[in-house]
Parts: C-alpha cells; structure tokens; sequence
C-alpha cells in the first residue's frame, strides 16, 4: 500500500471511531426511552386491557433503530443511523391487537342561523 492510501485509511478509522463513540450514547439515551416506552405500554395495557396503539408504533421502530446503530457498530454496515438515514418505519404488531378509541360522535349542528 502507498503511504497515501495509508493515510486515507488512517483518517477513515479515525472518523469511525468518533461516529461510533457519539453513537454509543445515542445508544444510552434511546435505551433509556425505550424502557419508559416498556413502562409506559406496561401500565396501559393494566389499565385499558390491551396495548397502546401508537407506543407499539414507536416502540418498534426504536428497537429497530437501536439494531441499527448496533450493526453500525460491529462493522455490520457502513450506513449510519438516523440522522443520517431515515428513521425506521415500524412493522405491524405481532401480538396483541392494539386498544382503539372510537371517534368521538359529534353533535349535530342546526346550520340555519336562528332568529
């Protein structure tokens, strides 16, 4: 190899070490929030008897985002993370079907003005 490529190779490691040490805690802190998700769909589910539609959204595509600053870090990809890339889209629920809250009936307005 030429001391160039050498070179090139050197700064590139370097930059991947500062992007996996900022992604570390990245990490620390989306795992924190997932676990208040986990505590959170917890405590609706007692309540309401079946889990919360959108923290089961939420809650998937953080686990799938965690997965992806871990592959980042093994060297199993070289695309980083959001915000690099898009944030994951999350995958139908697999379990227990979401609670649903029916919409609201509205009340039927008289449209004539009265006099």
């Amino acid at each position: 190899m030429s001391e160039e490529h050498k070179e090139l190779a050197r700064e590139s490691i370097l930059l991947r070490v500062l992007w996996m040490l900022l992604f570390v805690i990245v990490w620390q802190l989306a795992e924190l929030v997932l676990g208040a998700v986990v505590l959170l769909q917890l405590v609706y589910r007692v309540f309401y008897g079946a889990p919360s539609a959108s923290l089961l959204g939420f809650g998937d595509s953080l686990s799938q985002y965690l997965a992806q600053i871990g592959r980042f870090g093994t060297f199993n990809s070289d695309e980083k993370p959001w915000p690099f890339a898009d944030w994951p889209t999350p995958q139908a629920p697999q379990g227990e079907t979401p609670h649903s809250v029916p919409p609201a009936a509205h009340p039927v307005r008289d449209e004539e003005p009265k006099l």
